[in-house]
């Protein structure tokens, strides 16, 4: 398979299959759920996914034109996008059935549209501010099989393991069967199922409480820390001593930190979108510590949320990790510095003049008539 003359190669593919994580080794933990087992295919993903198909499909034929630079003469690159394509509409399927438009428990925030979010606009920056040669074709599937996977599983108990939360190392397990289904090798594509282990690793916040603090709903704690991508190299210190000297492993934490940088890149999108954006991440928490909104008891959480929760996350806590992230998403963000700190101080005053809120919805009005004035 020709790669194009890329920028970052992979060293070599390990010959080893392996059925667990393939760096932690963790537990196989977090078996098929009912959702799994309703889309276990892509006729079954297109049936259900029905009216909802055409966007991804559109992003899905824009993104194997812009491959085409990469891909040889040969049957081997289609056949890669293709197994790529379809596990990408299987996971979009399910998270869709799972915590969005098509299932009982919505999440705002962590949706299928996070993965049109991430699958489309994210990737064509980062490919047109870099161009499709900085990384090789493999590369842009495993960046891709990120932004459709990453997220599949949201309801696992808050726990962790070297850093890695639940929701990550099962959406991580379901990603090796949807591959293993899906017709990739555990010997030929270790590469990608290495790099898939630790991107979606990377991915990981830690929403626990610091060290000292009683702990509480972990729910409040959302934003509380960045990606765990920033800290990975440490992890992989302590627990593959020597990863350094292993090329295909450099290259996996290399695309793990360009993934975390894709999927934190709203800070980046203009700035109405930026701020939806914050709004459904405070609607999910607010459903996940089941607060109704019509309630004075979540009046304070959404003003803090919205307030000094995204100034902490925007300027305290969140980092582009990699020179590729930081090259198409840098620029973006600075410019929405200023506007974001004119939010803050912008709905601190709308709420002060109308006096203390009485719910969440309230304050949530207030934010978007705050947002309105700003553009």
């Amino acid at each position: 398979m020709n790669d194009g003359g890329s920028r970052l190669i992979l060293g070599g593919r390990s010959s080893q299959g392996q059925s667990g994580q393939v760096i932690f080794g963790f537990p196989t933990s977090f078996p098929a759920d009912a959702t799994e087992l309703a889309v276990a295919d892509v006729a079954a993903a297109r049936r259900i996914g029905g009216e909802r198909m055409p966007p991804l499909e559109a992003i899905l034929a824009r993104r194997h034109g812009q491959l085409q630079p990469l891909a040889s003469t040969g049957t081997d690159s289609e056949a890669l996008l293709a197994r790529c394509a379809n596990a990408i509409r299987i996971a979009y399927v399910r998270l869709a059935l799972r915590h969005g438009t098509l299932g009982e428990d919505f999440h705002a925030y962590h949706n299928e549209t996070h993965i049109l979010d991430i699958l489309g606009e994210r990737i064509d920056r980062l490919i047109m501010t870099n161009g499709v040669l900085a990384l090789g074709l493999r590369d842009w599937c495993v960046l891709s099989l990120f932004a459709a996977c990453h997220d599949l599983r949201q309801r696992e108990q808050q726990m962790y393991e070297a850093g890695v939360g639940a929701n990550e190392r099962a959406s991580t397990e379901e990603t090796f069967r949807l591959l293993d289904h899906c017709g990739f090798s555990r010997s030929a594509d270790a590469d990608i199922y290495l790099a898939i282990d630790l991107t979606i690793a990377g991915s990981t916040f830690d929403a626990r409480p610091p060290p000292g603090s009683a702990a509480f709903n972990a729910a409040e704690l959302v934003q509380s820390g960045g990606a765990l991508a920033a800290k990975l190299g440490q992890k992989l210190d302590k627990h593959r001593p020597g990863w350094r000297d292993e090329a295909r492993i450099v290259h996996a934490h290399e695309l793990a930190l360009i993934a975390a940088d894709l999927d934190t890149a709203n800070v980046a999108e203009p700035f109405v979108r930026f701020a939806s954006s914050a709004e459904n991440l405070c609607l999910e928490r607010e459903m996940l510590c089941l607060r109704d909104l019509d309630s004075v008891e979540s009046a304070q959480p959404v003003l803090g949320f919205l307030t000094d929760g995204q100034d902490r996350f925007f300027f305290d806590l969140h980092r582009f990790n990699s020179e590729l992230g930081r090259q198409s998403f840098g620029p973006a963000k600075d410019n929405n510095a200023a506007r974001l700190k004119s939010l803050s101080l912008g709905l601190r005053a709308r709420i002060a003049m109308r006096g203390r809120p009485e719910s969440g919805r309230q304050v949530l009005k207030a934010y978007s008539e705050t947002v309105a004035g700003l553009v």
